[in-house]
């Protein structure tokens, strides 16, 4: 039919959907990040000031080929960034160990 949309050939249309809420999003200041062989694994946390304990937020399970893929597109946005607010001070990690990357 010509209502159909057209996939051979061409390139897929994809369609996000973005559930409420997710969509409000999270809050997190710490990422603790491993790995295996055939994937990885990044926990973003929130951690409160004077506080003992801190939540799991969000975890990511992805492919080391997609991963690689996210640190790139993560590498080229903080570079726009930079080019147009300027350098971000990242500092020195706030907690012990090497569980912040």
């Amino acid at each position: 039919m010509a209502d159909e949309p057209k996939t051979k050939g061409g390139p897929v249309k994809l369609q996000i959907q973005l559930d409420e809420d997710i969509a409000q999003g999270a809050y997190v200041n710490l990422a603790m990040v491993n790995h295996s062989e055939t994937e990885f694994i990044i926990d973003f946390i929130y951690v409160q000031p004077q506080q003992p304990r801190a939540k799991v937020r969000a975890r990511i399970i992805s492919s080391p080929k997609h991963t690689k893929r996210l640190l790139n597109a993560l590498q080229d946005n903080i570079a726009k960034f930079e080019q147009r607010f300027g350098t971000i001070e990242a500092g020195a990690p706030p907690f012990v160990g090497d569980i912040v990357h």
